[in-house]
């Protein structure tokens, strides 16, 4: 792609976490048997009247604060006319001129050939709409099923503008975008379940070009992974294509993860080919003053503030701070934890290594963690106030992941109570150095870096009787005799 500037717009669509769908009250929970959580309204039967979700509709305007949009207060609602299998009306409810959101802003860090960098993405618009339903595909036998549980489930659509120049830029706005919706509550984002979908478009023009180049739009990609690799490809497509004296067609694509490119589906469409209309049975929605002040004052801590609390109040370092809140679900469980134990910096320390470690290994996950941070906090206080030391304390977390249930039990089983028994620890250190005299003369020659042997020795040996300081300090003061 030498000489060639890549220009990358996104179309996030991210489901609502409401309870009901959009325009009717079947559930929106993900999943169920196919087809049984339908009714004549999502299912687009004649006659059935939609009425909005008052929800949806606030779930929207919090993902516009969330991303630094400014709010319509006057908002309408318009039919997308297209014909497919997935939607039974064979139009969609969404917006078309005037979206609930407008001229939003997310700034996003990056690294890219080493280098790390900062770019603030504009937000063109955000945008209410209903989902469509789910094909399932089975060419060996050359059919298609339609499961219509997911029509009608509010959706966001989230349009930037074409302000991205590289798919590690794209890969870190999806990730940032996904992390401010979890922090404003109003999205799970789990791509694998499609509650976030993203489509790119993306084309390429010369330093020199006046006009942008004629774009390609790839749809419903459901990874971050995914997005990186299709952007690559289809830079080094259209590069390659202008290369050879070809031109660009403005088309649908799709991406085919196992092959690792992109696959012409259709000539893309025009908003005019959508015969848009305002749609007739909704009436347009009118925002007060007064409700976007008692929306925006349900807004929960978002992440820019919650690591202002961190280095303030924690005063733990920076990196640790970011590790943390760069996951909701870990930044939750850490403020629960220490709330049971106010030791933020051990807390942390545990949590960043050896939790986060566990996790990385597939032993936990991370959606489903099966302990509680009480659970977590009292490991981490029994570590720090001497009732086990910290290495046993990874066993007993071990333990905990494997079957969660009392901590304090746990340890008791395992034999790793330290007891305080000074008594026995000296008679423990002193028996460690009658069995090895050439160590101990070696260590009052001057090669003290044997200590290091005799202290796991005794430690070995005095597992639950004695904390590592004590024995540390009762072994040196028996070594200077």
């Amino acid at each position: 792609m030498a000489g060639y500037i890549p220009v990358i717009g996104l179309e996030i669509h991210a489901e609502l976490l409401t309870q009901s769908k959009v325009f009717c009250t079947c559930s929106a929970s993900f999943g169920g048997t196919p087809n049984s959580r339908c009714c004549p309204v999502c299912s687009g039967f004649p006659g059935t009247l939609p009425v909005i979700n008052q929800t949806a509709v606030e779930y929207a305007i919090k993902a516009g604060f969330a991303l630094n949009c400014g709010i319509n207060q006057f908002s309408v609602f318009d039919r997308k006319n297209y014909f497919y299998p997935d939607l039974p009306k064979a139009y969609q409810i969404s917006q078309l001129n005037l979206p609930l959101c407008i001229n939003g802003l997310v700034p996003v860090e990056y690294t890219e050939n080493g280098e790390k960098k900062t770019h603030d993405i504009r937000i063109n618009r955000i945008h209410l709409e209903e989902d469509a339903g789910k094909l399932t595909h089975n060419d060996l036998d050359g059919v298609s099923f339609a499961d219509y549980n997911r029509c009608g489930i509010p959706l966001i659509e989230i349009v930037t503008e074409p302000d991205i120049g590289s798919a590690e830029e794209a890969k870190a706005f999806v990730e940032k975008v996904s992390l401010l919706l979890q922090y404003a509550g109003v999205c799970d984002c789990k791509m694998e379940q499609g509650s976030l979908r993203c489509d790119v478009n993306i084309s390429i023009m010369k330093p020199t070009d006046t006009e942008l180049g004629t774009r390609a739009e790839i749809k419903n990609l459901n990874s971050v992974k995914a997005i990186g690799r299709a952007i690559e490809f289809e830079i080094y497509r259209q590069s390659k294509l202008l290369d050879m004296g070809g031109r660009v067609v403005q088309e649908t694509r799709r991406f085919d993860d196992n092959k690792g490119e992109t696959k012409s589906m259709r000539s893309k469409e025009n908003a005019n080919d959508y015969r848009y209309f305002p749609e007739p049975d909704i009436l347009q929605v009118n925002i007060s003053d007064e409700q976007l002040s008692e929306i925006k004052a349900k807004m929960p801590e978002m992440p820019d503030k919650r690591l202002e609390r961190y280095l303030a109040d924690y005063a733990i370092s920076e990196t640790d701070a970011l590790i943390i809140i760069n996951n909701k679900i870990i930044a939750d469980f850490y403020d629960e934890a220490v709330r049971t134990y106010n030791n933020p910096k051990a807390v942390c320390n545990f949590i960043t290594g050896e939790m986060m470690r566990r996790i990385n290994i597939g032993e936990i996950d991370i959606n489903e963690i099966t302990f509680t941070p009480e659970q977590l906090a009292k490991i981490v206080m029994m570590a720090e106030t001497d009732v086990i030391n910290k290495s046993n304390a990874k066993d007993v977390f071990r333990a905990l992941v494997e079957n969660p249930c009392d901590p304090e039990k746990i340890a008791a089983d395992m034999g790793f109570v330290i007891s305080n028994d000074s008594g026995k620890m000296i008679e423990v250190i002193e028996q460690v150095m009658s069995d090895n005299p050439k160590a101990v003369e070696q260590y009052k020659n001057g090669e003290t870096k044997v200590f290091g042997f005799l202290m796991g020795q005794c430690s070995k040996a005095l597992k639950g009787i004695a904390t590592s300081k004590a024995i540390k300090d009762e072994l040196e003061k028996r070594l200077s005799r």
